[in-house]
């Protein structure tokens, strides 16, 4: 674990330059817009260990699948977020010298990520070979108000010299993934131009033809003044720049001003796209850099408005939730229901920018409470427009009817190629059952139902009700050759979760077509023509709920994770020496599959989405033999634990768990940060504020909170939007207060007593310990 950072609550900040940590804080300091990223590479060369990315949301290729063994059903190719042009470059030569800061000695290095007006910011004194001593500061940042520019501010000032300062601003496409399966680059140029006032680069990929179009300008600043000057112009494959000399004086501070336009044909059609980029850019110039800068504040400035958490006493703290929530909101916007969220983000290439069920489990929560309810229905739509894919997926599999979302996809086909996943992990169609049910509770929207949501949940329950089968010999329905979500776990029979997530889902289809029989009868008769169901289908799903099997063990009274986890070893963490962990990085898989030892929540995964099911000894005996055999090897594993912690009143552990999953990047707790930060999760560290000290639950249709506060904290505070209110939740030793910050009234429930939050009004109640 790597703590370098500065702590401070609305930044973060690096104080000196260790080439060690460089990738580390190419991840962390990454900015982004929902529609592109950027990591957070240097503006000039850089000859160190580096990850270069620059990424466009929704443009990806299908890399072939490499496997050693190949099996019937797997997926032709691995999507991939593709390392795009790299629209930041910015040359620097000093009297001839290039500046690298590989090749120099550098001082007071500070980089900063601003997450309260959204800009990375970057200064550093550089002192070349030849002695001469430069001072740099540089800004950039991608407008979440102009979703296609990004802009740099990047000043030069000459400290114990006069001589001659060249500029190379650039556009390069010759760029590659670093996970590329067989070393290919995926890009080809369409067409380029070098101007004195524009250039442009237009690549297309290999295969999908995706195109994207880069248009970039640039000013030249001294004294204040703009310098009119004749460009040197650079032209070569996939690669276009404009270099211009400037004479400066020592103490002499000289700006290049660096403007760039990325357009896909996502969004313009193929003939468009350089005028489109040049439009887009031309107007982002002339309004000019402080003005682009201010929008940006502008803009972020609504979105803390609407998501922002208080943690008063504990610093550290208080900078990770911001983080997180930056970050999340830097990734996905909802404006677009084409894209969705990668457990990566724009912060590097693993897991390739697909979509993960990591969406429906945790990121569906944090926009259901910091957004309008659209975004997160986008979410949803995502997957419906993704049905009959889903349904090609089953008959791939051998299924006759049914649907099975992908494990990993970027347009509804499965792209994820060990076989013990994308065969087995099937629990993903549990999430996105979920997902629907969590979202109609949530906002009270059911004619979400009869649009779109019966026909996902048909088709996943026509898929379970394939998947299991009759055993004999216990009487029971089973489900055999599985994965859940603890992945230490192989084609294993009967997993708890995956029965009991699968159950669940038959239940709340025949929930929801009840509920469309009797209030919306000619919708419904419509869709049982459509989706062509048979009442014998609906008995089937009946009869399973009525029988499956749950593996329990009787004298602990907690449900098996799977049938036979009582034959292992049971041997807490603690017990573990240190050099084993972490344990996916010390031994060989053969060891792992035989240990007891859980990489993420599993049957307490159950336990968090169904926990109204449950009562609290039954969470707690299965929390108290579970979670000391867990070792968190997961980004997805603390936040469910702190959050049921909280429900038991295990404080200690619950803020264990919190700041685990809160710092797991900042501080690079899983040794993994370097190839991008743990997006997905990062909703699970908002998961365990809101959910877990807050409480915040929906029973019944009011906004339930039973909060409970660290011992070190001295307050904290939270924003839930709630069918058209907006609320802030304060919570302190000694009380909760909730703010209406909107018209409309709420109806709120703080531990048993209920309250009607009028519109601009607030309630008061005493807070109350929260134990077993």
């Amino acid at each position: 674990m790597k703590q370098y950072l500065k702590v401070d609550e609305w930044s973060i900040i690096e104080e000196s330059f260790d080439p060690t940590n460089h990738e580390i804080s190419e991840s962390v300091f990454s900015i982004g817009n929902g529609f592109m990223g950027q990591r957070a590479n240097f503006e000039e060369q850089y000859s160190g260990s580096s990850l270069q990315g620059s990424y466009m949301a929704g443009v990806y290729y299908p890399d072939k699948t490499r496997v050693g063994w190949w099996k019937n059903g797997y997926p032709e190719y691995f999507a991939k977020v593709l390392n795009s042009t790299n629209w930041i470059g910015i040359n620097v030569f000093v009297d001839g010298t290039a500046l690298d800061l590989a090749q120099c000695q550098v001082k007071d290095f500070v980089r900063e990520l601003n997450m309260k007006e959204g800009y990375l910011a970057r200064r550093f004194t550089a002192v070349l070979a030849d002695g001469k001593e430069l001072a740099v500061d540089a800004l950039r940042f991608v407008s979440i108000a102009r979703h296609e520019i990004g802009a740099i501010r990047y000043s030069v000032t000459p400290l114990n010299f006069s001589g001659e300062i060249r500029f190379v601003p650039y556009l390069d496409g010759d760029v590659k993934n670093k996970d590329s399966n067989y070393e290919e680059k995926f890009w080809l140029e369409v067409e380029k131009a070098a101007g004195a006032d524009l250039s442009h680069l237009t690549l297309k990929t290999k295969k999908l033809d995706f195109h994207v179009t880069s248009v970039m300008a640039y000013d030249v600043v001294k004294n204040g003044q703009r310098l009119e000057l004749s460009p040197a112009l650079t032209e070569k494959e996939k690669y276009v720049a404009s270099e211009v000399v400037v004479s400066a004086a020592q103490g002499e501070e000289v700006t290049l001003y660096k403007y760039v336009a990325n357009v896909t044909s996502r969004n313009h059609g193929l003939g468009e796209l350089v005028e489109a980029g040049t439009k887009a850019l031309l107007e982002a110039k002339q309004a000019g850099f402080d003005q682009l800068l201010g929008e940006q504040a502008n803009a972020w400035a609504e979105k803390w408005k609407e998501s922002d958490i208080i943690v008063d006493g504990d610093a550290s703290a208080q900078q990770a939730i911001r983080f997180n929530i930056f970050q999340l909101n830097q990734t996905y916007s909802g404006e677009d229901d084409r894209l969705n969220i990668g457990p990566k983000g724009f912060t590097g290439e693993k897991y390739g920018g697909s979509t993960y069920w990591d969406t429906e489990a945790y990121c569906v929560p944090f926009y259901l409470s910091t957004a309008e309810s659209d975004i997160a229905r986008n979410l949803l739509i995502y997957r419906y427009k993704q049905l009959e894919k889903a349904k090609e997926n089953a008959k791939k599999l051998g299924f006759s009817k049914g649907a099975l979302y992908p494990m990993v996809t970027m347009n509804g086909e499965e792209c994820h190629n060990e076989w013990e996943i994308t065969f087995e992990e099937i629990h993903r169609n549990g999430a996105i059952a979920y997902a629907i049910f969590n979202y109609v509770n949530y906002t009270g929207d059911k004619s979400y139902l009869g649009q779109y949501g019966l026909e996902v949940l048909v088709e996943i329950s026509r898929f379970w009700e394939e998947r299991v089968n009759f055993s004999a010999t216990k009487g029971k329905y089973v489900m055999l050759g599985v994965t859940g979500p603890n992945e230490y776990e192989n084609n294993v029979n009967n997993n708890w979760y995956t029965n009991r997530i699968a159950s669940w889902t038959m239940e709340y289809t025949l929930e929801v077509l009840n509920y469309l029989k009797t209030n919306e009868n000619s919708h419904y008769t419509a869709l049982i023509d459509k989706l062509q169901l048979k009442d014998e289908e609906v008995k089937k799903w009946q009869d399973v709920i009525e029988n499956m099997y749950y593996p329990y063990d009787e004298e602990r009274g907690v449900f098996l994770q799977q049938d036979g986890f009582l034959d292992k070893e049971l041997i807490a963490v603690k017990d573990l020496a240190p050099e084993n962990l972490p344990i996916n990085q010390n031994w060989s898989w053969d060891r792992i599959l035989r240990s007891c030892f859980i990489k993420q929540a599993d049957v307490l995964q159950g336990l968090y989405f169904l926990g109204d099911r449950y009562d609290l000894e039954t969470k707690k005996r299965n929390f108290d033999f579970y979670e000391p055999m867990t070792v968190h090897e997961s980004s997805l594993s603390p936040c469910l634990h702190a959050i049921l912690a909280c429900e038991l009143g295990y404080q200690e552990k619950a803020y264990e768990m919190y700041l685990r999953t809160a710092r797991l990047d900042l501080d690079n707790y899983n040794n993994d940060t370097e190839d991008g930060c743990h997006i997905t999760s990062m909703a699970g560290t908002w998961m365990s504020i809101v959910q877990g000290f807050g409480g915040l639950r929906v029973q019944n249709n009011e906004l339930v909170l039973r909060p409970f506060i660290p011992s070190h904290w001295k307050s904290f505070s939270f924003k839930a939007m709630f069918r058209g209110a907006r609320l802030k939740v304060n919570v302190t030793e000694d009380s909760i207060i909730v703010v209406n910050e909107t018209d409309s009234p709420a109806a709120v429930r703080i531990y048993d007593q209920s309250y009607t939050v009028g519109g601009n009004a607030e309630i008061k109640a005493e807070r109350m310990s929260v134990t077993m």
